[in-house]
């Protein structure tokens, strides 16, 4: 495992002046927090051993929220049918030691089949062995089946870093770092039946300087009408750029590797930080990624745009738009960007890991999740994001 990177140094002058800065800008984001509903707290484990922890989010066409996490050993899944009023958590399972922590943890995808969390566990874990186990439910959380071992080649998913897309019709691909080979790799594996079979996985991308970044997990998302993207750091010419490659028959193949962004990032460390990606208007590809200690968002073929100092950016797009949240550091301020808006602004003032996440087809719902910091770990907040903060 490698160490994340320290954030970057700021001079006195300059930290002086973004003081300054800030004071105004908290002074705004302030009032239109106090607008919106406070988060919810989804579970609270800081009375157990075991602590809540890597919150993932879907939501159904009803409006439905799961939030899957990892407690100790074991999956859960929180379940809200009243829009993030009120939540109930169930077992999901365990498959061994579970891989947690730095964007490790289940994934979790609804369709109109039922729900499927997949995550990485093994006998033995912390990196020496894990495969990527799949788990379904057909009542909405209720009761699960599984787990449906997804990697061919056992062990091969031991770096713990994974990611995971569905369309609403059922099909589903993950993707994954893997090590069959001796050196870091993108694999992925499909299931046309919302999660009760998984096809044969297949090679997605080999660096030819011979591996990809070993820390950054992978990120997958489907168009409206089915094109599949997957995005990962890169370590190329000895630069740790992010790239992607796109696939029109459902990851049975797929097109060669492009870079996200303009410019490169020379650095012989794993950053630990993978980004995100969300298709929007049925055409347009939407990353999010840390370079540097500041986060950007770009498409295909395009110049990176700079959205803030901070790191762990996710991202979502509605059919409002695409909402970018991140860190202001790890752990720090959560920091909302909204369709429209040129100023984030503050969902919480410490937390750690957040995902953002939308419904497909009409319904608008948008939702965040995160670990919260409050000086107990184990709580696991959300937001719910209305129409009116992307106005």
């Amino acid at each position: 495992m490698t160490k994340h990177l320290p954030p970057a140094r700021t001079s006195h002058k300059r930290f002086f002046y973004l003081t300054l800065a800030l004071v105004a800008f908290f002074s705004s984001a302030n009032l239109s927090k106090a607008q919106s509903p406070a988060p919810v707290i989804v579970v609270d484990t800081t009375q157990s051993a075991d602590k809540a922890r890597q919150p993932q989010v879907a939501i159904d066409q009803k409006g439905q929220i799961f939030i899957a996490f990892g407690q100790g050993n074991q999956l859960k899944c929180a379940v809200s049918k009243d829009q993030g009023k009120t939540f109930t958590v169930s077992t999901v399972g365990t498959g061994g030691v579970l891989s947690l922590g730095m964007r490790r943890g289940p994934r979790i995808v609804a369709t109109n089949a039922g729900l499927v969390i997949t995550a990485v566990a093994g006998a033995q874990g912390k990196g020496k062995d894990g495969d990527i186990l799949a788990w379904r439910s057909t009542d909405n959380g209720t009761s699960w089946s599984g787990p449906l071992k997804v990697n061919a080649v056992s062990g091969s998913a031991r770096e713990g870093l994974h990611g995971m897309a569905a369309m609403t019709d059922g099909r589903i691909f993950c993707s994954w770092l893997d090590l069959r080979s001796g050196k870091m790799e993108i694999y992925g594996a499909a299931s046309a039946d919302g999660g009760k079979s998984w096809n044969e996985d297949r090679l997605v991308y080999r660096s030819p300087d011979g591996a990809v970044c070993t820390c950054c997990h992978p990120s997958v998302a489907f168009s409206a009408e089915g094109t599949l993207y997957v995005m990962w750091r890169n370590q190329l010419g000895g630069n740790r750029d992010m790239y992607f490659a796109r696939s029109a028959n459902g990851g049975a193949s797929f097109t060669p590797a492009r870079k996200l962004g303009r410019d490169h990032w020379a650095l012989n460390i794993c950053p630990m930080d993978g980004g995100a990606i969300a298709v929007h208007d049925s055409e347009h590809l939407e990353s999010v990624w840390m370079r540097a200690g500041s986060v950007f968002a770009a498409r295909p073929e395009s110049s990176e745009k700079l959205l803030g100092r901070g790191v762990q950016a996710w991202n979502t797009s509605s059919a409002v738009g695409v909402y970018n949240i991140w860190l202001e550091k790890r752990p720090g301020r959560l920091m909302l960007l909204s369709p429209g808006s040129n100023k984030p602004e503050i969902l919480a003032e410490e937390a750690n890991d957040p995902v953002i996440a939308s419904a497909q087809g009409s319904n608008t719902l948008v939702v965040a999740a995160w670990e919260a910091k409050t000086g107990k770990e184990g709580i696991i907040q959300c937001h719910v994001i209305s129409n009116s903060a992307s106005k």
